[in-house]
């Protein structure tokens, strides 16, 4: 995966004050506003910084973190991937839900308890779908109610929230591993992943290293070219 960010973060010229993100710095700096002022979302000051300046920020998602990988390797990998983002001079933000609050970046010591949220039952999977209930259910006062005194829980979100809060965000361009897509037998079951929808509806570009193998490769293809969504 650090191979294949570096390798398309290379093709794609992703460096400070390029011309490439000249065009969506207005909407960039519109978008960070609106955001800032919403008490559901919460910018990390130098993700903040770097989209006010005009200056490139990838997001990332979190599911990857908690759930896609063992404890300490997941956190490991998480510090490494951003790392290689900032040699190419571009802002890393993971992405990420925590105390009824959308996180568009993390600090380290929050990279390192979400990664041992997942191993302790404390990180949710979160696409579109459950990120309004998470926030609701993981809010302190919410929390407070319920007379719990349990470590804040975490929502981990998959490709398509992750996509949803960066546009939200003013972030033009996420970087992921593997998206979703339809299962084997989907066209029986219906059991074809939100990532597909958001692709077709929300203005992100998706750097990713392809489809996850269990899904149905040419019915996922076929559908994603329906849904008019641009592959490269």
């Amino acid at each position: 995966m650090k191979t294949l960010i570096t390798r398309q973060l290379s093709r794609c010229n992703i460096r400070a004050k390029r011309p490439l993100f000249s065009h969506i710095h207005h909407r960039q700096a519109t978008t960070t506003a609106a955001a800032s002022n919403n008490n559901l979302i919460q910018l990390e000051h130098q993700v903040q910084q770097a989209l006010a300046n005009g200056e490139p920020v990838v997001a990332l998602e979190s599911t990857i973190i908690a759930h896609g990988m063992p404890y300490p390797q997941n956190v490991q990998v998480a510090k490494e991937v951003e790392d290689i983002l900032r040699k190419q001079n571009v802002t890393p933000a993971t992405i990420a839900m925590h105390q009824g609050v959308c996180r568009i970046g993390l600090s380290q010591d929050e990279l390192e308890d979400l990664a041992i949220a997942g191993p302790e039952g404390r990180a949710h999977k979160c696409s579109t779908r459950e990120m309004s209930t998470f926030l609701m259910r993981s809010s302190p006062s919410f929390q407070r109610q319920q007379h719990s005194n349990s470590k804040p829980l975490w929502g981990a979100t998959t490709v398509a929230s992750t996509m949803k809060l960066a546009h939200l965000a003013g972030i033009s361009t996420f970087v992921t591993g593997g998206s979703g897509g339809v299962h084997r037998g989907g066209e029986d079951t219906m059991d074809v992943s939100a990532d597909l929808t958001e692709l077709a509806r929300t203005p992100v570009v998706v750097v990713s290293a392809g489809i996850k193998s269990i899904l149905d490769i040419a019915v996922r293809t076929g559908l994603i070219w329906m849904m008019l969504v641009g592959c490269l």
